[in-house]
């Protein structure tokens, strides 16, 4: 991957700029502002590949994601999986007491909500972790304090002041990585897809029968409505085998002949969850 672009979302010590140095070793980083960023910059050619967040093991799915996933022609080639552990820092010589504000992305803020409940201080919301770290050194905002990842504290030279905070310590996040070419970067062993449904009695049934009948593990299935399309809605799922296995092509196979349109997001390998 030397030399190669990628997207993330965020700051330089950003919970996907870890993602980045696992999924893409000795690749160039190009942080961004926004997902949707992410997308345009790795259609139009700026980067190589993208790396965007999919699902929180707490908050579930980032339903943004989903929806530029069919607003885009890219194809998912790569999956990780980061530890998330929140930390509260602030400047250097800053007192846990003396804090009259928290700034961190909504996220981090909701899951880290015990914590904050008990300090009691007024939150703000910013649009990443890393990049609350940063506007405290930037600005030199004293008495206010960011969540954001050990790293990002390191990174920006802030002083920790508590570990862990989020409510609960499995904290993890998937990250797909996104390319304009379809071809998996390990072996795929997974595959996503999604499809949609007419308004007809068993329709979704047969979809989702076409995987159970040939012993394919469904890891994921959620809808999303779809968009200009009032209550018609897409059907997203993540399935245990590479869309080459013979099982899988006769799923899709059938899948296709009961939905409305059926897309293939793509085959790559799936990510291991660290400890």
């Amino acid at each position: 991957m030397t030399n190669r672009i990628v997207a993330y979302q965020g700051e330089a010590g950003a919970y996907s700029e870890e993602g980045v140095l696992t999924a893409f070793p000795d690749s160039e980083h190009l942080p961004l502002q926004t997902i949707r960023k992410v997308f345009e910059a790795v259609e139009v050619g700026r980067a190589d590949y993208g790396l965007v967040p999919m699902d929180n093991s707490q908050a579930g799915s980032i339903n943004e994601t989903y929806d530029l996933f069919l607003k885009h022609g890219l194809h998912l080639v790569e999956e990780t999986v980061v530890r998330v552990s929140h930390c509260l820092m602030a400047l250097p010589g800053s007192n846990l007491d003396d804090l009259v504000e928290v700034i961190s992305h909504p996220q981090a803020i909701a899951q880290s909500e015990e914590f904050l409940t008990s300090l009691d201080v007024p939150v703000r919301a910013e649009y990443d972790t890393a990049g609350a770290a940063k506007r405290i050194v930037d600005d030199k905002l004293e008495r206010t304090g960011a969540i954001a990842s050990k790293r990002a504290a390191e990174y920006y030279g802030l002083e920790i002041l508590a570990e862990r905070i989020q409510t609960y310590p499995d904290n993890y996040t998937r990250f797909g990585g996104l390319s304009r070419d379809a071809r998996s970067l390990r072996d795929p062993t997974k595959t996503s897809l999604v499809f949609g449904v007419g308004h007809v009695a068993g329709s979704l049934y047969r979809c989702i029968g076409a995987f159970a009948e040939r012993h394919l593990n469904l890891t994921k299935l959620e809808s999303r409505p779809r968009a200009g399309r009032p209550w018609e809605y897409v059907f997203y799922v993540d399935v245990e085998a590479p869309a080459e296995e013979p099982a899988m092509i006769e799923a899709l196979s059938e899948v296709s002949e009961h939905a409305t349109f059926t897309r293939l997001l793509g085959t790559y390998a799936s990510g291991f969850t660290p400890r």
